[in-house]
C-alpha cells in the first residue's frame, strides 16, 4: 500500500481525502517502489499506470480519462534534425496539465471526493475541472483576477465555479488553503499533491518510447515545477530500470521578471527565496515563491542542468517565430522556444521543447 511521506520529516501518512501537507507543515510526496516497466497497451497515458506508484488508487482510471496522453514528438524545422517539439497542446483541455489531472481525479474519485479545491493561473484549474466534471466531482478553482478571459471561459464551461482572487499568484493559493481548511475537502492541487507528478512523468515515458533512446537535453518551463520534476522522475526510473544509461540534462527556464529559482540555483543556495513578480508575459510560470523549490533546484543539478532567463521582447518574438513554423501556442509556451535559442546546443546534441499549451488560451 503506498503511503504518503513527508519531504521534511519523513513522517508517515495513509492516504485519506483531507490530508495535503504535513504537521509540521512540510509538503508530502509518495513512498516510492520499484518501477514497473510493464506497460500496457492503451493508447494513453493510462499504458504507463503499472509504473505509477499510486497503482492501487487508480483502478478507476478508464471512467475518469478523455484520452489524454501520446502526444506527437516533431521535429522543429528541416533546418535542427535533432531539435524535437512535443506537441503538449494537442490534449484534452490543450495542456500538459492534462496528464496531472487525469491521475489526481482518478485517485480522488476512488476515495470517495465529492468536492474539490484546486488553485491556478489557469491551465491546471481548466485541466481540474474538465477531470472532475467526467469523474461527477463539484469542483472550485481559485483563479488570480487577471488569469486570461478565455481560461476563465474553459473553466466555467467545465461546470466549476471560479473564486477570482485579487492579488498575486500566492494569494490566490493561500485562499484556496483556507477554503479547503474552512469545507474540510479535498485539495487539488498540482503543487501539493504529489499524485499530480505520477502524471507529469509520463511526458518522460512517452519521450523515450519516441526516440526508443533518452535525448540529451530537456527544455522545460519552470514556475512551480510539475513537469521538472516529472521529467526528473520519468527519467530517473526509466535509469533504475536499466532503459536508459544516463539522465538527460533538465534545461529549466524562467521569465526574468519573475526567477526565484534562477536567482537560488545562480547562487548555489538550496532553496529559493521569495521574489517580486515584476509583471510577465508568462502568467502560466510566474510563481513568486515555488513550494517544491528545494526538489526542482535539486533535480536540475543532479542532471547537471541549469536555468536561463528570457526577457519580455524575447518571448513575444519566439511565439511569432513558432507560429511561422506552423505551431501556435500560448504565451507561455513560447518562452520554452525562447530559451532554446538562448541555450548553447552541442553538434548532434538531441533536445526536447515542449509546446505546453494552446495558443487560442492567449489573449
Amino acid at each position: 500500500m503506498t503511503n504518503y511521506i513527508c519531504s521534511d520529516c519523513d513522517k508517515i501518512y495513509p492516504i485519506h481525502e483531507t490530508l495535503w501537507k504535513c504537521d509540521c507543515g512540510g509538503l508530502l510526496n509518495l513512498q516510492k517502489s520499484e518501477s514497473d516497466i510493464n506497460w500496457t497497451d492503451h493508447p494513453s497515458i493510462w499504458r504507463y499506470v503499472n509504473s505509477m506508484d499510486t497503482e492501487e488508487n487508480l483502478v478507476g482510471w478508464s471512467s475518469v480519462t478523455l484520452g489524454e496522453g501520446q502526444t506527437p514528438l516533431v521535429p522543429l524545422d528541416q533546418t535542427a534534425p535533432d531539435a524535437f517539439v512535443k506537441v503538449e497542446y494537442m490534449m484534452p483541455t490543450l495542456s500538459f496539465k492534462d496528464r496531472g489531472a487525469a491521475v489526481l481525479v482518478t485517485m480522488a474519485k476512488q476515495l470517495g471526493v465529492k468536492k474539490m479545491i484546486a488553485d491556478s493561473s489557469g491551465n491546471a484549474g481548466t485541466a481540474i475541472a474538465a477531470y472532475s466534471a467526467r469523474a461527477g466531482i463539484n469542483c472550485d478553482v481559485y483563479v488570480s483576477a487577471d488569469t486570461s478571459p478565455k481560461k476563465l471561459a474553459q473553466i466555467k464551461a467545465h461546470g466549476a465555479q471560479v473564486k477570482a482572487i485579487k492579488g498575486t499568484r500566492e494569494d490566490v493559493a493561500a485562499a484556496a488553503q483556507t477554503a479547503v481548511e474552512k469545507e474540510k475537502v479535498f485539495y487539488a492541487s498540482h503543487v501539493y499533491n504529489p499524485y499530480f507528478y505520477e502524471g507529469t512523468k509520463t511526458y518522460a515515458f512517452e519521450i523515450f518510447e519516441q526516440l526508443k533512446k533518452a535525448p540529451h537535453t530537456l527544455i522545460v518551463p519552470v514556475g512551480n515545477g510539475t513537469l521538472v520534476l516529472g521529467v526528473y522522475y520519468g527519467f530517473k526510473e526509466l535509469l533504475e530500470a536499466k532503459k536508459i544509461d544516463r539522465m538527460p540534462k533538465i534545461v529549466a527556464i524562467q521569465a526574468e521578471n519573475c526567477a526565484p529559482l534562477a536567482k537560488a540555483f545562480n547562487n548555489q543556495e538550496l532553496v529559493a527565496n521569495p521574489v517580486i513578480n515584476e509583471g510577465t508575459l508568462a502568467e502560466g510560470i510566474a510563481i513568486a515563491a515555488p513550494a517544491r523549490s528545494k526538489q526542482i533546484l535539486e533535480a536540475i543539478r543532479e542532471t547537471d542542468g541549469m536555468i536561463i532567463t528570457i526577457g519580455e521582447e524575447e518571448i513575444s518574438e519566439a511565439r511569432e517565430q513558432l507560429a511561422a513554423k506552423g505551431f501556435y501556442v500560448e504565451i507561455t509556451s513560447a518562452i520554452n522556444y525562447a530559451g532554446y535559442l538562448k541555450y548553447e546546443r552541442t553538434k548532434d546534441e538531441i533536445v526536447i521543447i515542449p509546446l505546453c499549451g494552446a495558443g487560442i488560451k492567449s489573449n
